[in-house]
């Protein structure tokens, strides 16, 4: 627990205009500041799942209101490259899981922690096969399950889908990825596998990860109003299932984040590009069940092969990180 002087603070005393018995007026402010860390180093994790959750949720109300979901307020988000979700969901995304991440680790370690949590950010220096691996295996996976699903192989994709495939990995980077995976791999993770395991704690972030979810399938996101009950069942699953593969890519590429945001945003990426190219009249059903079997056959054979360790080095040989791991 560090009460570092730093986050929050300025260098005179923040006064509340009460006085004590000499008349000098009481730093109750910085007291209170003081305080509020505490409460935040105590429950790191309860404090980040909280205002993830609070955060988005009263971000994305008004695009559930707005006539892209519910239609209780008469106005319409405007579509910026295709799609409404940019204006409408990501900035939710954009407060919740990176922005708590980051109010909790200024308030439990101050600037030192700030500046080692950012400078993860940067952790590309990952062996040439995992690139490999999660750049080639994640449209592979996709590509069998829809034609395992559809019954026949894939067409040919254009030149023009393959030329926006990798523009595409980029923009979905610095949008999903970038919004997300700091907080739910890079921050949440490593604190639940270090005090619950491995596999509990990946079974404590997945469905956790799915649940953020859940309101916007009250919207053009969740292909509002052609929802059924489902339909967010089966995304929760898929979101238990693939946690397990992110756990273990995360901490067979030592917990680099980058690695997690490819694999995230890999998805999201196949799916926006190239699935309808390659799978004419792809339906938001197929694209949910192939997400879940492409998603759980690997996570079954990473339990079973690493006996629900998931890459995870032993107890003794995990590396302090810079960062509180309370």
């Amino acid at each position: 627990m560090s009460t570092h002087t730093d986050f929050n603070e300025e260098s005179r005393p923040v006064h509340s205009g009460r006085k004590d018995p000499a008349g000098r007026p009481g730093p109750t402010g910085r007291k209170g500041v003081t305080r509020l860390r505490d409460l935040v180093a105590r429950r790191p994790l309860a404090w980040f799942f909280s205002l993830t959750y609070l955060l988005s949720w009263i971000a994305w109300t008004p695009y559930l209101l707005s006539e892209n979901g519910l239609g209780v307020l008469h106005f319409s988000f405007p579509s910026a490259l295709g799609t409404t979700q940019l204006l409408g969901v990501l900035p939710g995304a954009y407060l919740g899981p990176i922005l708590s991440a980051f109010l909790v680790t200024a308030a439990t370690g101050g600037r030192p922690a700030l500046r080692a949590w950012v400078r993860r950010f940067g952790q590309w220096r990952v062996s040439l096969r995992w690139y490999l691996v999660v750049l080639l295996s994640v449209p592979a996976a996709l590509t069998l399950a829809l034609a395992a699903l559809a019954g026949e192989g894939p067409e040919m994709p254009s030149a023009v889908i393959l030329a926006a495939y990798v523009p595409g990995l980029i923009m979905q980077m610095l949008t999903t990825g970038l919004a997300e995976e700091p907080g739910w791999r890079e921050f949440a993770m490593p604190r639940l596998q270090r005090r619950y395991g491995p596999l509990a704690g990946t079974l404590i972030l997945g469905p956790l990860w799915g649940a953020w979810h859940l309101p916007l399938f009250l919207s053009d996101w969740g292909n509002w109003p052609d929802v059924t009950w489902l339909m967010p069942v089966e995304f929760l699953a898929t979101t238990v299932a693939f946690s397990f593969v992110m756990t273990y890519v995360f901490n067979r590429t030592g917990e680099s984040l980058p690695m997690a945001m490819l694999l995230h945003t890999g998805v999201n990426n196949y799916f926006s590009i190239a699935g309808a190219e390659l799978f004419p009249g792809l339906s938001p059903e197929r694209t949910a069940h192939a997400f879940l079997l492409s998603a759980t056959v690997p996570a079954v054979i990473l339990l079973m092969a690493t006996r629900g360790r998931l890459g995870a080095p032993a107890a003794d040989e995990v590396p302090p990180r810079p960062t509180p791991v309370a």
